[in-house]
C-alpha cells in the first residue's frame, strides 16, 4: 500500500472554483465513506479549508487510485471532472508526506506561517478516527504533520513572515496603518459563530474594538461567543439573529463574515441601502462626518445653502467653521437698485441650465454602476465601512468594491496581497527542517513495513524451538526442571543469535530508499506462510489504531 493526495488549493485554481468546489461537513463524511468503498483505497482522510480540498488514501494501485480520488472529489465537490481535473495536483509516496508536512509548517498557505492550518490537520484526523477511515498510515502521518509543524513554530521564526488569515484581513482593511490604531473604538459587526468567525472575534476584541456584534444563524452559538468575548476579551458584545444583520449594517464601522452558507450574506443592494441609512457618529468626529457631507466649494447646492443661512431661513450645519456669504457683486446691487429681481447667488438661466444638464448626466451615469434604490453617498474617497470576506464560497458580493465609501478585503485580494509579501529567512530553515522530518518518516514507515515478516519469522523460530524441546523431553525423561529449563534457555540463546544480525540489518536495510523488496526475500529465504505475515500486519494495524485513538 502507498500514500497518495488528489487535491486543488489557491495555488493551483482561481477562486472562482475553490468557491464551487468547497465541501460541507456532511460532504466530506460522505466522500470518507466512499473513498474506502471504492477498490484502491484500504483508509483515508480529507482536509478541507477556505482554500484547499484535499484527499489523502492508502492505495494499493497508483493510476487506479489517481482516477478514482479525482472521480470522487468531482461527485461530492459539485464540479465536473472534467472542468476540475485541470487544477487538481497528485503527490505520491514521499512527495505526498512532503506536501502535508509543508501545509502543516504553513509553508503552503495563503498567509506563510499561519497556524491555522495545525487545527484543521487535527480535525482532519479527528474525523478520520472517528469514523474509523484513519488507519495506520493516516494515523502516523497525521500524528506526525502535527508534530513537525509545531516544531517549526517553536524552533524558527516562521510566525514572523506571516500571521494567520484573519490578522491579514484586519491589516489589508486598515490601507497600511497600525491596525490597533484602526480597530480603537470601532463598532464591529461579526457575521457567523464557527471557528474562523470566533477566530475573527477573538482577534478584534484583543485589538480593542469598542464593541463586538455577532449573528448568526443560530442564535444560541452567538450568544454564548458573545458571553465569552464579554468576560475574557474585556469587551462589550451582543448576540443579534441574522434577521438584525441589515439594521446592525447601518452602525457597523466594520464587518468579518464567514459563514457556511451556499450563497450571498451580504448584496450590494443591502450594503448600499446600508450605507444610505448610516448613522452619522456624534460627538468630537461630528463635524468630519458633516463636511464630509458638504456638497463642493462653488456648486449650485453650495451657493444656495450660503445665501439661505446668510438670510436665516436655513441653519448652517457647518461645525467650527462661519458660514461663506459671498458678497453681493456690483449685478446684484444694480439689479436691487433698478427694481430688477436678480439672482441672489449670480445664477442665469443659462448657468441653471448647464448646472441641471450636469446633473442629468452624473445620474444617468450613476444608473449603470449602483443599485437603483438607494441613494449614493457623497464620501470624497473615505472608507466608511469594511468589509472582510473570508467564507469560501463568498459571504459578500463582490459588486460591494463599486459602492462608494466601501472596502471590501476577501479571499480572492488576499491572495493577491500575499503574492507580494515578502519572505522571512526563517522559512529556509523551516523547509530543512520538512525535509529531514521527510527523511525520517519514510524510513520509520518502511522499516514498518518489513516489522510483520520479521515478527512472523521469530514466531516461527519460537515454534520450532518449542517442538525440538517437547521431542528432546520425551526422549530424555530423567532430566530435572533445572536441567530442562536450562537445555531450554540455551536452545533459544542460540537460535535468537542467529536470527539477531540478520533481523537488524534487514530492517536497516529495508528503512533505505528501495528496500521494500528484502521483506520479500525474507519470506522467500524462510518460506514464511504469506498469511501469517499478513495477520500479524491486520493485529499490528488494530493495536495502532487503539493506540492512536483520541491522541489528536
Amino acid at each position: 500500500m502507498s500514500l497518495l493526495v488528489v487535491g486543488l488549493s489557491h495555488r493551483s485554481a482561481p477562486v472562482s472554483v475553490l468557491e464551487r468546489a468547497s465541501l460541507s461537513s456532511d460532504a466530506q463524511v460522505k466522500l470518507l465513506h466512499d473513498t474506502l468503498a471504492a477498490e484502491p483505497a484500504a483508509e483515508a482522510a480529507v482536509l478541507a479549508t477556505c482554500n484547499r480540498i484535499e484527499l489523502y488514501a492508502d492505495v494499493d494501485k497508483f493510476h487506479a487510485g489517481v482516477a478514482e480520488l479525482s472521480t470522487l472529489l468531482a461527485q461530492h465537490s459539485g464540479v465536473g471532472l472534467e472542468e476540475l481535473t485541470p487544477y487538481l495536483y497528485v503527490h505520491y509516496e514521499d512527495r505526498a508526506v512532503h506536501h502535508l508536512f509543508s501545509v502543516a509548517c504553513g509553508l503552503d498557505s495563503m498567509v506563510v506561517g499561519e497556524g491555522q492550518i495545525l487545527g484543521q490537520i487535527k480535525d482532519a484526523l479527528a474525523l478520520g478516527q472517528e469514523l474509523h477511515t484513519a488507519g495506520r498510515l493516516i494515523n502516523d502521518l497525521f500524528q506526525q504533520a502535527l508534530r513537525v509543524g509545531k516544531r517549526a513554530h517553536s524552533e524558527t521564526g516562521i510566525d514572523r513572515a506571516g500571521q494567520s488569515l484573519v490578522t491579514f484581513g484586519l491589516e489589508q482593511l486598515a490601507e497600511g496603518a497600525d491596525v490597533e490604531q484602526w480597530a480603537a473604538d470601532k463598532r464591529v459587526l461579526v457575521i457567523g459563530a464557527g471557528s474562523m468567525s470566533s477566530l475573527a472575534a477573538t482577534t478584534l476584541a484583543r485589538l480593542g474594538v469598542g464593541e463586538l456584534v455577532v449573528a448568526n444563524r443560530t442564535l444560541d452559538r452567538a450568544e454564548r461567543l458573545a458571553s465569552v468575548l464579554a468576560e475574557t476579551g474585556g469587551v462589550t458584545a451582543r448576540a443579534v439573529p441574522m434577521a438584525a444583520v441589515a439594521d446592525e449594517l447601518t452602525r457597523a464601522d466594520a464587518v468579518v463574515s464567514c459563514t457556511g452558507a451556499t450563497g450571498l450574506v451580504l448584496t450590494a443592494e443591502s450594503v448600499a441601502t446600508a450605507l444610505a441609512e448610516h448613522v452619522v457618529p456624534v460627538g468630537a468626529d461630528a463635524a468630519s462626518a458633516v463636511q464630509d457631507l458638504r456638497a463642493p466649494d462653488g456648486s449650485l447646492v453650495a451657493r444656495l445653502a450660503e445665501f439661505a443661512a446668510r438670510d436665516g431661513r436655513v441653519a448652517d450645519l457647518t461645525v467650527g467653521h462661519e458660514p461663506r456669504v459671498p458678497a453681493p457683486d456690483a449685478a446684484t446691487q444694480a439689479g436691487s437698485a433698478s427694481g430688477e429681481a436678480v439672482c441672489p447667488v449670480g445664477l442665469d438661466e443659462l448657468h441653471v441650465a448647464e448646472t441641471l444638464a450636469q446633473h442629468g448626466a452624473w445620474m444617468e451615469n450613476a444608473e449603470r454602476t449602483l443599485p437603483r434604490n438607494p441613494a449614493p453617498v457623497r464620501t470624497n474617497g473615505a472608507v466608511r465601512i469594511g468589509l472582510l470576506d473570508l467564507a469560501m464560497p463568498r459571504d459578500i458580493d463582490h459588486a460591494v468594491h463599486r459602492l462608494p465609501g466601501v472596502r471590501l478585503v476577501d479571499i480572492e485580494s488576499l491572495a493577491e496581497a500575499s503574492a507580494d509579501a515578502p519572505m522571512a529567512a526563517d522559512v529556509d530553515q523551516v523547509r530543512c527542517i520538512v525535509s529531514d522530518e521527510v527523511a525520517a518518516f519514510g524510513a520509520a514507515q518502511r522499516a514498518a513495513r518489513i516489522t510483520p515478516t520479521v515478527v512472523a519469522l521469530r514466531t516461527m523460530a519460537a515454534d520450532v524451538v518449542a517442538g525440538e524441546i517437547a521431542r528432546l523431553e520425551g526422549r530424555l525423561t530423567g532430566l530435572d526442571e533445572k536441567q530442562r529449563a536450562e537445555i531450554n534457555q540455551t536452545v533459544r540463546r542460540v537460535v535468537d543469535k542467529l536470527l539477531h544480525a540478520p533481523t537488524v540489518r534487514v530492517k536497516q536495510l529495508a528503512s533505505e530508499p528501495g528496500g521494500a523488496g528484502y521483506a520479500d526475500a525474507l519470506r522467500t529465504l524462510f518460506d514464511l506462510d504469506p498469511e501469517t505475515v499478513a495477520s500479524v500486519s491486520r493485529a499490528d494495524m488494530n493495536d495502532a489504531d487503539v493506540k492512536n485513538r483520541g491522541r489528536v
